[in-house]
């Protein structure tokens, strides 16, 4: 079975937002972060363009979280809307609350992470950087 992972988009604050997320999950990144001043044809580059992350990834579980910037000059356009979450299955209603914390940390919470009426232990919010987020805790899903 093909296997999914999140990717991201930021505008110049890719690294950042790993270097947050890497303080709440913990590991390494996976490889180096690679910058868009590294890749063929990219000479022209304003040196802020050149120093924007071209790939990314931070082992989570047995997944990975993955990231770019996008590059203006290249007519990127970064559009941040609601229609992207990162849904989270944590191993324990502790591991829930502290992942819920760290994350929504100067963010936004649209839902506090609470039992719900449908069973589950459940919370969702914005983060900082505008990454809309889910974490979802049921002792069923551990096992």
């Amino acid at each position: 079975m093909a296997k999914l992972n999140p990717y991201l988009n930021f505008d110049g604050k890719a690294e950042e937002a790993f270097t947050f997320y890497k303080s709440v999950f913990g590991g390494e990144f996976l490889g180096e972060i690679h910058k868009m001043g590294n890749a063929p044809g990219t000479e022209n580059l304003s040196d802020e363009e050149k120093n924007r992350v071209m790939h990314i990834a931070l082992p989570i579980g047995g997944d990975l979280l993955m990231a770019s910037d996008i590059v203006p000059s290249f007519g990127q356009n970064l559009t941040v809307g609601n229609n992207n979450y990162v849904s989270i299955f944590p191993e324990s209603k502790e591991e829930a609350d502290r992942l819920f914390k760290g994350l929504s940390e100067g963010g936004n919470i649209e839902m506090p992470i609470e039992d719900q009426f449908w069973g589950d232990y459940f919370g969702s919010f914005q983060d900082k950087y505008n990454v809309h987020w889910m974490v979802n805790y049921n002792e069923e899903y551990t096992k």
